[in-house]
């Protein structure tokens, strides 16, 4: 079942800054890219490290553990075809963000 979790306020998040938050057990890493809002899981695949906490360039992130990099607005893998991220969509209702879980 799905459920819409309010994970932040949109005064939070900067455009073009990452950041990190915890909803329904889970962490999730949240990107403002020109505006627009895209949530992955926050946990690197690679070794387990933030990707909320990585930097952003662009759509682009690199993880500070080891550099692996996401395309934030899909989760895909910027070297490895094969490599998707998990990612949830992402709403704006008034100042709250709200993110689809599982």
């Amino acid at each position: 079942m799905v459920q819409q979790v309010r994970i932040a306020a949109l005064s939070e998040i900067p455009v073009g800054s990452s950041h990190e938050f915890t909803a329904a057990g889970r962490v999730i890493a949240l990107f403002n890219v020109d505006g627009t809002l895209h949530a992955l899981d926050g946990v690197c695949p690679h070794a387990g490290g933030p990707l909320g906490q990585g930097q952003l360039d662009g759509c682009v992130v690199t993880c500070p553990w080891h550099g692996w990099q996401f395309d934030v607005t899909s989760g895909q893998h910027c070297l490895t075809e094969a490599i998707r991220h998990s990612s949830f969509p992402v709403t704006v209702e008034g100042d709250d963000v709200l993110v689809e879980l599982p």
